[in-house]
């Protein structure tokens, strides 16, 4: 762990055990004596001890120097290992040895200049990073980078030049990315260079620096190494914190989107109270935490009077929001059709939602609820409402700027929209969008990933049936088999789809998720509406929907084919 995790507060190792429940008590009473003695004997036995317990295991770890970690996963380990030898009765790997040799990978490991400037930046409040390759100090336009074998001293620092830039950090299950670009149009409309991180790349100014997903610590290390940034807004993923912690160790705001069930059973997170938890470490750096006002999840832990909280949501009359309002709490909420911020200015009319173009008219209204998170986020960072506004109108839904979130293309009289929704919190809203949308006939192509349990796939398939779905296109995901036969996904959402009254003629099976969108394309005739579940190929679909709509093609037109000549 490199850093603030769900675990603790610092830098760490983890181990993750697989357990009877009924042996937990035991596993982990063996585990706390092995490892206390052999942290005594590599000079850490000051150090705490980190236990987080779940049904069927457990996490065990402890606090360790930053420039040791390698290391540290090796002592833990070892007490792993003895442990398991005292309960087994078998015997325990030799302790003088494993000492020595432990010791003497701390010492290979052992970077005395990190520590120094590490003390000397904490000294001064500034920022400290470091990875296998670079330490940095500062942050943005105030950091300083190095290689991490070559090191200055403190003394020959300018630290007058060093600082720090505001930081915003962005999870939750679904509307991380959107919400994050928002930010960015919004930082970028007061007139100050933005560095983001996200699934798809990470984006200084203008410029689009590296492509992937960089939602992980790397990913901010990254940007937060940029001289040319002014602010950052990190995407900050479930799973880069429960791999490797947080790569801040303070933040101005963090924002928690929403709770919902996706990835449940890795890492020890089996419910939604365990995902909280894991969404919730990025409390443990924001000097301000953002919350949806409509999960219940996020609203009964802002119960704790530890948290100062802001609040988002698409109901002024949620739960508790009047009471918190009243009480001087800040927020942006949906009110009569407007985004209303509410903080120490008062009520303040942000815009309304049809001069949103992300919402479409306010009829997207997950889009509505990633706006209203920007601006209670973008209050936390003090940007000015007129940036704020300005970032609002200028963000469009565009392959360019939001690329797989609701993008939007008008091809020969056939609508069509490309969205990544993966799980059934973020199918809901895409479905209820698609049966209000006015449309001759409706179609979508369906997958999903191997590693959802049946139930999860099946309740894909449920929710996709709210849009009353004249055609879908169930696509196969090779990338994403991940454990599953072919054809294994397809068939279970096939068989929902019917179970969920959809008729056998309406479904169409296709061998990859590009020929999936060239069979609905394929379909569809003026006056449809088709939405395109884009994950596993959508730079090849969005590069298809942009070439029709350069060439004017019009539906019942055959479709280029795979090499660019005219075909079916």
């Amino acid at each position: 762990m490199t850093g603030p995790n769900l675990l603790g507060d610092r830098a760490g190792a983890v181990a993750d055990l697989g357990l009877a429940d009924a042996d937990a008590g035991a596993v982990i009473a063996a585990w706390r004596e092995c490892v206390r003695r052999i942290l005594a004997a590599v000079g850490w036995a000051e150090e705490p001890l980190w236990v987080r317990v779940f049904a069927g295991g457990a996490s065990v770890g402890f606090a360790a120097p930053r420039d040791a970690l390698y290391a540290a996963t090796e002592v833990n380990e070892w007490a792993v290992a003895a442990a398991a030898a005292r309960l087994d009765g078998t015997e325990e790997p030799s302790f003088d040895q494993a000492a020595t040799h432990l010791r003497a990978l701390i010492e290979a490991e052992s970077n005395p200049a990190l520590r120094t400037l590490e003390r000397a930046a904490e000294c001064r409040d500034v920022a400290f990073s470091s990875d296998d390759e670079h330490v940095s100090v500062g942050l943005g336009t105030g950091a300083r980078c190095w290689p991490a074998g070559d090191l200055p001293a403190p003394e020959a620092v300018d630290w007058e030049r060093i600082h720090d830039v505001p930081v915003a950090l962005v999870t939750g299950t679904n509307g991380k990315t959107t919400t994050v670009r928002l930010l960015r149009a919004m930082i970028r409309a007061a007139g100050l260079v933005a560095g983001v991180s996200t699934t798809d790349w990470i984006g200084v100014g203008d410029e689009i620096v590296a492509t992937g997903d960089w939602s992980g610590p790397g990913g901010a290390r990254r940007v937060l190494r940029d001289p040319r940034v002014e602010m950052a807004v990190l995407e900050t993923a479930r799973g880069g914190m429960l791999r490797r912690g947080l790569a801040v160790q303070r933040a101005e705001v963090a924002l928690i989107t929403n709770i919902a069930e996706d990835h449940l059973g890795e890492f020890g997170v089996g419910d939604l109270q365990g995902l909280a938890d894991a969404k919730f470490v990025v409390a443990r750096v924001a000097r301000h935490l953002v919350l949806n006002a409509d999960d219940e999840v996020l609203r009964e832990r802002a119960l704790s009077p530890d948290l100062a909280v802001g609040w988002f949501g698409l109901d002024p009359a949620a739960p508790g929001l009047r009471e918190r309002l009243a009480a001087g709490a800040e927020a942006c909420v949906l009110d009569d059709g407007e985004l209303v911020r509410h903080g120490a200015a008062g009520r303040e009319t942000v815009l309304p939602v049809a001069e949103i173009p992300a919402t479409l008219g306010g009829a997207a209204r997950h889009n509505v609820a990633n706006a209203a998170a920007a601006v209670a986020v973008a209050s936390a960072l003090g940007l000015s409402l007129d940036a704020v506004r300005a970032g609002l109108r200028s963000f469009a839904n565009s392959a360019e700027e939001n690329p797989g979130r609701l993008n939007e293309f008008e091809l020969g009289g056939v609508r069509v929209l490309v969205d990544f929704a993966h799980n059934p919190h973020a199918m809901e809203p895409l479905m209820d969008l698609v049966a209000a949308l006015p449309a001759q006939r409706r179609a979508l192509i369906l997958g999903q990933a191997g590693d959802r349990d049946d139930a999860a796939i099946r309740a894909l398939a449920q929710v996709a049936v709210r849009a009353a779905p004249d055609r879908v296109f169930l696509k196969e995901m090779a990338e994403y088999q991940r454990g599953r036969i072919a054809g294994e996904v397809v068939q279970l959402l096939h068989e929902e789809l019917c179970a969920s009254g959809l008729p056998p003629q309406a479904v169409q099976r296709c061998d990859s998720e590009l020929a999936a969108a060239r069979a609905a394309l394929s379909w569809a005739a003026r006056g449809d509406l088709l939405l395109l579940l884009s994950h596993a190929q959508r730079p090849a679909v969005l590069a298809l929907l942009t070439l029709l709509h350069n060439a004017g093609w019009q539906a019942g037109q055959p479709l280029p084919a795979a090499d660019g000549r005219s075909g079916a």
